[in-house]
């Protein structure tokens, strides 16, 4: 009996938790009301305030670091990058030929111009070969290209050709094809701003302009969590039971916008295990998959009721992946703010609540600035189909005239994903033909 009544009242606790956990809507501005199975009605708000949520919701940056260059890469820029050199750092050629000092014909010294060497001054009336990126040696005024040039075989002068019939060249007049000193920058002077992410060209830029590390923030730590006991890894989909599609495709897209991708896991449907799953881990952010709808069999809002979790974002009025979910969870042992985003289980509606929760938190917590919406909008070519209510997430590709919809665009498919060139923001009620709106970007390769 005292057994029988102690699950009792484990139960009610746990049912009060749920309700306390569901229950917060203070600050709201809800875009709609939808009543769940099993549990109470649930606001869900507009697509774009759960993506200022999100934001909002990671706070400050992480930490910044000290990166090599190489390890540097996807990073966002901690603080501005300056130029530790004048770029270039001495006038150089822009052309393969000769430095030319004074009007031609020039005598040719035998010697070519040492590459990364300082070369000899040029005495007025001589030349010196040069490849295109050495030096200029101090006299020369310009320099005269390969292509123009002709040298007389025996007496060893060159000739400037630029102005023969055919030739349609131009001499070496003073400073032409020369790229002066400081002509991209100077030193100290400000390259990029901070929050900039951390590209190949940007590598490049922050060698040449001097630099051998980088101080950029830490990259968030995003655990996933595959929620579920019927999704098979390997082989085909049999006895009622389909593939895990979410598991390699959001680690792989979580990567790629900025995430260090810590572990993959299953996680069955019991919330004591998911509990313990979310307390023990060493993630800034966790990101689960399934179990978003708060139906009889759904253990993760109880899990979260559990943990003591707040939930941020309870739905969002958009199509697909409205129930998706953001929480913040208890910080961990060393002070450590935690965050979850639940996905649904529907490969189209994990992405869609992917780039409307996870990206934005992602890219917040790396210190990336904030994309500017309207450099992402684009031109319809023709009429893109939406929801009554809510936003729509559609793929499209782009066109001689416009972005197109796809077709296979269902919650539970991929192949229009597949293909696609972006994710179209439509707005309740569709976007006629010629309309503007903003689209979100797919990773590619």
């Amino acid at each position: 009996m005292r057994q029988w009544i102690a699950a009792v009242e484990a139960e009610l606790d746990r049912e009060l938790a749920l309700e306390r956990l569901l229950g917060s809507d203070a600050g709201r501005s809800p875009a709609s009301k939808r009543t769940t199975r099993g549990g109470p009605a649930r606001h869900a708000v507009v697509w774009e305030e759960a993506r200022a949520r999100a934001q909002d919701g990671a706070g400050r940056p992480l930490p910044a670091v000290t990166r090599e260059l190489d390890a540097a890469l996807g990073h966002g820029l901690a603080g501005p990058l300056t130029a530790l050199t004048d770029l270039p750092p001495f006038d150089t050629s822009a052309r393969d030929g000769w430095a030319v000092a004074g009007p031609g014909p020039w005598r040719l010294r035998d010697a070519r111009v040492p590459a990364g060497g300082q070369p000899e001054p040029l005495d007025h009336g001589t030349a010196v070969a040069l490849a295109a990126g050495d030096r200029l040696p101090s006299g020369a005024g310009g320099v005269l290209r390969r292509e123009y040039g002709e040298v007389v075989a025996g007496d060893g002068m060159l000739f400037d050709r630029s102005g023969s019939p055919g030739a349609g060249g131009r001499g070496p007049g003073p400073g032409r094809d020369v790229r002066a000193r400081g002509q991209e920058c100077r030193a100290g002077e400000m390259l990029l701003p901070a929050g900039t992410a951390v590209t190949p060209a940007v590598v490049g830029l922050a060698a040449a302009a001097g630099h051998d590390r980088l101080v950029v923030h830490r990259r968030p730590r995003v655990e996933l969590l595959v929620l579920g006991d019927e999704l098979p890894e390997s082989g085909l989909p049999r006895d009622g039971r389909v593939r895990d599609a979410l598991g390699p495709l959001l680690a792989l897209w979580l990567a790629r916008h900025g995430a260090e991708v810590i572990g993959r896991r299953r996680v069955a449907d019991d919330v004591g295990r998911l509990r313990d799953a979310l307390r023990d881990s060493t993630a800034d952010v966790l990101v689960t998959t399934g179990r978003t709808a708060a139906g009889p069999v759904d253990p993760l809002r109880a899990a979260l009721a559990e943990s003591g979790a707040r939930l941020l974002v309870d739905s969002v009025a958009v199509r697909p992946g409205h129930p998706m979910l953001l929480a913040e969870l208890p910080p961990s042992p060393d002070g450590r703010p935690r965050l979850l985003v639940g996905l649904l289980g529907e490969p189209l509606a994990a992405v869609a609540g992917a780039v409307t929760l996870a990206v934005p938190l992602l890219r917040r917590l790396g210190g990336h600035a904030d994309p500017d919406p309207e450099a992402h909008r684009t031109t319809t070519a023709s009429a893109l189909p939406g929801h009554p209510h809510d936003t729509r997430l559609l793929p499209v590709r782009r066109g001689a005239h416009g972005i197109v919809p796809l077709p296979f665009d269902g919650p539970a498919m991929l192949r229009g994903l597949a293909v696609a060139d972006g994710l179209a923001v439509v707005p309740p009620g569709g976007a006629a033909a010629g309309a503007h709106v903003e689209v979100l970007d797919v990773p590619g390769p």
